[in-house]
């Protein structure tokens, strides 16, 4: 998770990936993520943090993630930063939500980025292209909306689902 607005979204994936089971999740949680979870869902991030099997500090690039020999089948920044899609547009690795991003890519593994911002600048959507052409996908948390208007976890549950989709996964029932 990085520093972007809406960590609920975060939270509401590790969920998901707990209901679905059969999944192990390794949590990274940038300073900005970190203050993002303290302002906007007004809990302690170490709450987050337990719901996710393995937990790393953002600072350790030397982290088993941010191996090539790591055992994964992709990853997910949700909800990503603009400073983050930049710095895996980049190809800056300055900490290991980065650094794993930038493995994920060479090592030809599924890369998702739940970016979150809007309006959109050129430069966002450079770098949105930028990380696509280097086998990201980029997948904004865009609703859909049905007739009768849902409420927000089923707005959630629908964008997990989507991620999920992403590996192939089918959401638990």
């Amino acid at each position: 998770m990085s520093g972007s607005s809406a960590p609920h979204l975060g939270v509401a994936f590790l969920a998901a990936l707990r209901r679905r089971g059969g999944v192990e999740s390794h949590l990274v949680l940038s300073a900005g993520a970190r203050r993002s979870i303290e302002l906007e869902m007004r809990v302690d991030p170490a709450e987050v943090e337990r719901q996710a099997d393995v937990v790393y500090d953002a600072s350790d690039v030397g982290a088993p993630l941010a191996a090539g020999s790591f055992p994964a089948m992709g990853m997910v920044i949700i909800p990503c930063s603009m400073r983050t899609l930049a710095a895996v547009a980049s190809g800056d690795s300055d900490n290991l939500v980065s650094r794993a991003a930038s493995v994920t890519l060479a090592e030809r593994r599924r890369l998702v980025l739940v970016t979150r911002e809007t309006p959109l600048s050129y430069i966002h959507v450079r770098n949105m292209a930028a990380a696509t052409e280097a086998g990201a996908t980029v997948l904004p948390p865009i609703p859909v909306f049905p007739a009768d208007f849902p409420c927000i976890a089923e707005l959630l549950s629908g964008l997990c689902g989507k991620v999920l989709d992403q590996f192939s996964l089918s959401p638990a029932c």
